[in-house]
């Protein structure tokens, strides 16, 4: 499948006061949210997540869980990663230190992009988010070593409803800029099946 590419289209500009810039991509419902940084000499603050600031945007998701992981090595791969219903998860995620580029696939079935999918990099130094509705599959790899990434889950975990798609399926394509580089990963994701061997257990709304 091919990458969405991303839209500059804008939701919510910044400007002046605007606490939060929200960015479409080509998947529907896949935005990249840039929180204000509010700098001096000690450093920044910035709000990483505002409720009200969200729905004000038409985005309206209560999330219950926080997850952060530590990825010792560059090249760490994890992916592709699900939560099925009745305990779908929408993620919000964000880099705590160093650098990753985070992937989401489409995988409701009936959706006109089913298959395609969309990355952006997100680092501590860049401060972007992406937010991934139910519905799709979710992945990483780490650019730098130490790099945590940290994620709002709008369900608990459920270790009954939790699955994956392999991470370098070739009908899914992804570029994750890995080069020569052998990747880490868990026996779990080396051992994924491919899209095409994949029940989705989501379904396109539209």
């Amino acid at each position: 499948m091919r990458a969405a590419l991303l839209s500059p289209s804008k939701l919510h500009p910044v400007g002046g006061a605007e606490p939060l810039e929200i960015t479409e991509t080509a998947l529907p419902g896949v935005l990249v949210l840039t929180p204000r940084r509010f700098g001096d000499a000690r450093g920044f603050f910035c709000e990483s997540w505002n409720r009200r600031t969200l729905a004000e945007a038409g985005i309206e998701i209560d999330f219950v869980q926080d997850n952060h992981s530590l990825s010792a090595a560059a090249g760490t791969v994890r992916g592709l990663h699900y939560q099925s219903p009745p305990h779908a998860q929408a993620k919000l995620v964000r880099c705590g230190r160093g650098r990753l580029f985070d992937v989401a696939v489409d995988a409701r079935r009936g959706s006109p992009t089913y298959g395609q999918w969309v990355g952006e990099e997100l680092s501590f130094d860049n401060g972007r988010q992406l937010l991934i509705p139910a519905g799709f599959l979710h992945g990483f790899v780490t650019r730098e070593d130490d790099t945590e990434i940290i994620y709002k889950c709008s369900d608990y975990y459920a270790p009954e409803c939790d699955g994956a798609v392999r991470w370098d399926d070739p009908d899914i394509g992804i570029d994750w800029g890995l080069g020569d580089t052998t990747p880490t990963l868990s026996e779990k994701d080396a051992n994924a099946p491919r899209l095409r061997d994949f029940q989705s257990p989501f379904r396109h709304d539209g």
